[in-house]
């Protein structure tokens, strides 16, 4: 992980949610919870989690597509084109 510039332990996280919400909205930079001096979660802001979230996405299309390519599972582009302008003629 990371290092994360704020850590909090969890009794700030209970008694400060409102001022939390805040600081995180306005920085967009994560926060580290711990409990008995253990890191427990990570508290982001739902823009950043929304963005993460398309980046996964994309990055897992990515995978499956690398995944085809080494299964031979692939046309040219040269065909896919070739197909869609036969179409488009019809």
């Amino acid at each position: 992980m990371k290092y994360l510039t704020q850590v909090k332990p969890i009794t700030y996280l209970k008694s400060h949610a409102a001022e939390i919400v805040k600081t995180l909205s306005d920085s967009r930079e994560p926060l580290l919870i711990t409990q008995n001096g253990e890191a427990k979660l990570v508290v982001i802001d739902v823009k950043s989690y929304d963005e993460q979230a398309e980046t996964l996405a994309l990055l897992k299309i990515l995978a499956l597509g690398n995944r085809e390519i080494e299964a031979g599972q692939f046309r040219s582009a040269r065909d896919v084109l070739t197909d869609l302008n036969s179409e488009e003629a019809q």
